[in-house]
């Protein structure tokens, strides 16, 4: 069974529905921690360039 058909067969299963949520509640954390460092990460860079500049 290839994984594509296990996905598959895991959304049409009852068993497999929480093993569908949590995979959508993980896909969202990434999605929201992506979109973070994306608008965050000019800041981040600076300050961890002070920091390296200081030590």
């Amino acid at each position: 069974m290839s994984f594509i058909s296990a996905l598959i067969a895991s959304f049409k299963d009852d068993e497999g529905q929480g093993l569908a949520e949590y995979a959508l509640i993980l896909a969202l954390i990434a999605i929201v921690a992506i979109i973070a460092l994306i608008f965050l990460g000019g800041q981040v860079s600076t300050i961890l360039s002070k920091v390296g500049a200081s030590v």
